[in-house]
């Protein structure tokens, strides 16, 4: 099996433990929970929440692979994107745990498996594509009585635009991929052209467009500071024996500039970044392929370790403290000194969750 794929999350505890990784729950607290995809026996697939006591506090059928997830602002509302090239979103209540509404993607469109909602909530806006061509569209949604109704589209942002995230005053920037495909298969590596792109939220406006040197770094995931600085994790889809830095920064106006590490460090990525998770002091970036994560110094952007956490997925940050996932159902939490502590729990993930507190 693939390691991106999802791992026997139950035969895997006992590894955990040899490995002095497993704990016996979360931390405590009434109302925190993470919430993410899943998979289940049989092929299934869910949307679940586990309880910081480390107990499952519901699951919700999804018709296919889920992947990121856009929670509202001020309602407990989420929106699970089905996995690239997706035909579904999935709206359902994150603190009771009801499924509100499966929307198929519209004809000649999937999506790309992410989505934000605007500052009000009264808007989604996810990242989808054209079927014949993965010309970047971004949909435009209208939240009303708990359905989302399509309202508008975005277009001439680029190929294949991935993780789209809110800015603090409102607008949106995307993880333009640059890469056509057919299904899952790469098409264009020799022509791609990925790009971050900032877009004005009401007219849909490209505001800046910035690219990387190496065309062949596809932007895909992103994470946003409350000052508007903006971490980007690429795809590399050249020289199997390159490493160039797999995630830069970028303030608006500014060039982009990558994060410290040699080349051999580079190299434990695996040429694949998941997740960021980002506080005032550190950046922790996921690699499911690489089977790690990576932490840096926020101001600074040297490399601070790699550590080893098997399918390494879904990154978060709160209040200082940083939260990981991996498919195999390993947690580590990373404290506001950058101190770990490795819990294990049965339930597997996928690449990102979030933390609801």
């Amino acid at each position: 099996m693939h390691r991106r794929q999802f791992l026997q999350g139950l035969s895997a505890a006992g590894v955990l433990c040899s490995l002095g990784l497993a704990g016996c729950a979360l931390p405590a607290g009434r109302h925190h929970y993470l919430i993410g995809g899943g998979r289940r026996d049989g092929g299934r697939y869910v949307a679940q929440a586990l309880n910081m006591d480390g107990s499952l506090r519901y699951e919700l059928p999804l018709p296919a692979r889920g992947h990121g997830i856009a929670t509202h602002p001020s309602r407990p509302l989420a929106v699970c994107h089905a996995r690239r090239p997706g035909s579904y979103l999935a709206l359902f209540h994150h603190q009771q745990g009801n499924l509100l509404q499966v929307r198929e993607a519209d004809p000649e469109r999937h999506y790309y498996g992410h989505g934000v909602f605007s500052t009000d909530g009264k808007l989604l806006y996810t990242t989808e594509g054209v079927r014949s061509t993965s010309e970047g569209i971004i949909g435009v949604y209208a939240l009303h009585h708990e359905q989302l109704t399509k309202v508008h589209e975005f277009s001439g942002i680029g190929l294949g635009p991935h993780e789209i995230c809110r800015l603090p005053d409102g607008n949106l920037v995307i993880g333009v991929g640059g890469v056509h495909t057919l299904g899952r298969k790469p098409l264009n590596l020799d022509t791609m052209h990925p790009s971050l792109c900032y877009l004005h939220a009401t007219s849909g406006h490209i505001m800046e467009q910035r690219s990387l040197v190496d065309k062949h770094l596809s932007i895909r995931h992103l994470a946003v500071t409350s000052d508007g600085e903006v971490f980007t994790g690429q795809q590399y889809r050249g020289n199997p024996d390159a490493f160039p830095p797999l995630i830069v920064r970028h303030h608006r106006g500014q060039a982009l500039q990558p994060l410290g590490g040699s080349p051999l460090d580079w190299a434990r990525f695996n040429h694949y970044i998941a997740s960021i998770a980002v506080t005032d002091d550190y950046i922790a970036a996921t690699s499911p392929p690489g089977n790690c994560y990576g932490l840096w110094q926020r101001h600074s952007g040297e490399l601070i370790r790699i550590a080893p956490l098997p399918d390494a997925s879904g990154a978060a940050a709160k209040q200082g403290e940083i939260w990981l996932g991996s498919g195999q159902g390993g947690i580590c939490q990373l404290d506001q000194q950058g101190r770990e502590r490795r819990f294990y729990s049965p339930w597997q993930w996928d690449n990102h969750w979030s933390l609801i507190d």
